[in-house]
């Protein structure tokens, strides 16, 4: 597979269809950007995983504020995935509510997000991205490594303050340094 800026994952034969539809082509799903009508979808999304208490929740308002940042995986119409790569600093980024439906899970979509996620960070420059989860085996296949939380003061201070779960979280903190 492949990362390219037109339709950011997709396969190499597939790269002269540029985008389409389909978003399923000779099997495979493709992570790309949203489009303004897929934000209730991706709140949904968020959402139900934020009810069974795996992550927190996002109001509609910020996913439509934030959408540029998101990434989705789209089956025919549906959105079945997704996530948010938010910037903190020029040296900062935080990987946000990745999301896979539960049909949907072990097939690889969330390391084929987590990767676009990656891709984004290096081509803006970006050398470390962190992510906060309950799930820190997911991320230490993808060469994350868990750090104390408090190494991430910008976050802490910018974000963390106005959760209703501080100073108490319980979510495990995790960075990768890109080579940029």
């Amino acid at each position: 597979m492949e990362i390219s800026s037109g339709s950011l994952i997709q396969e190499e034969g597939d790269k002269e269809k540029g985008t389409s539809r389909d978003h399923k082509e000779n099997g495979k799903l493709r992570v790309e950007k949203p489009r303004i009508n897929d934000v209730p979808q991706i709140h949904r999304l968020i959402n139900y995983f934020a009810d069974r208490g795996e992550m927190l929740p996002r109001p509609l308002s910020e996913l439509y504020e934030k959408i540029r940042g998101c990434f989705v995986v789209r089956q025919n119409e549906r959105v079945i995935a997704c996530v948010s790569l938010h910037i903190f600093w020029s040296d900062l980024a935080e990987i946000r509510s990745l999301s896979v439906a539960d049909d949907n899970q072990k097939q690889g979509i969330g390391t084929q997000l987590v990767k676009a996620c990656l891709s984004e960070s290096e081509q803006l420059g970006i050398g470390t991205v962190f992510c906060l989860t309950y799930r820190p085996g997911f991320f230490e296949k993808l060469n994350f490594s868990q750090i104390d939380k408090m190494n991430l003061s910008r976050k802490v201070w910018t974000d963390c303050y106005r959760c209703p779960k501080f100073p108490n979280c319980d979510e495990v903190a995790l960075v990768r340094y890109l080579d940029i």
